[in-house]
């Protein structure tokens, strides 16, 4: 997390405690934000130190299991697509004392040296799995292909339904993975190797 991000999350919570009609005063405002950052910068490196060590270390995802793994990187994702800074969105829950959902394994289990330690090249490294790890709701669109004959050029060509994810059976790896889905015409479809021989004929809703 960088100075930037910490100070930002600080500056939010400060603000809370004065809607909260318990303000902290400058002084105290400042004590905190130098404290915080002296020690999470203490013996900070160079930048290309920094990302030598991040591609030569162990990713520090790899101490995750596969499910808090996927909810750690949609979260990430989520908060990417809002346009926030996804660390510093933690670091307000935990000044604020508030649950993260989903994610407060990341304070309870690991903390904040963990997740000081996870850099851009590390979630990359799991890109993939970040992007087809399905969840109940999701917005998907599913191929013809699913049950009838289609040539890209042929009479019967591939088309794409819109669809519901209603249910996933799965297990900690996404292999052997079976996803059940709802059409708008109410009709129900379970596709099975969801993530493995059927991941062709199912793609992400596309934007209108």
């Amino acid at each position: 997390m960088s100075p930037t991000e910490i100070e930002a999350a600080l500056r939010l919570a400060f603000g809370e405690c004065l809607a909260a009609g318990c303000p902290l005063d400058p002084i105290q405002q400042e004590i905190l934000l130098r404290a915080l950052l002296d020690k999470l910068t203490q013996g900070e490196q160079t930048e290309s130190q920094r990302t030598d060590r991040s591609v030569a270390s162990t990713n520090p995802l790899d101490n995750l299991t596969p499910e808090q793994r996927r909810t750690l990187l949609r979260y990430i994702k989520e908060q990417n697509q809002q346009n926030r800074a996804w660390k510093a969105q933690l670091l307000n829950d935990w000044l604020q004392q508030q649950n993260s959902g989903e994610i407060q394994f990341v304070r309870t289990e690991y903390g904040l040296a963990w997740l000081e330690q996870i850099q851009p090249v590390h979630i990359a490294a799991y890109a993939d799995e970040a992007a087809i790890a399905l969840r109940v709701g999701d917005r998907i669109e599913v191929s013809n292909g699913l049950w009838e004959w289609v040539q890209e050029n042929g009479p019967c060509s591939r088309e794409w339904i819109p669809c519901t994810v209603i249910g996933l059976r799965q297990d900690s790896s996404l292999s052997h993975a079976s996803c059940t889905v709802r059409f708008e015409n109410g009709l129900e479809y379970e596709i099975q190797g969801i993530y493995e021989w059927n991941r062709y004929n199912w793609r992400w809703q596309q934007e209108k």
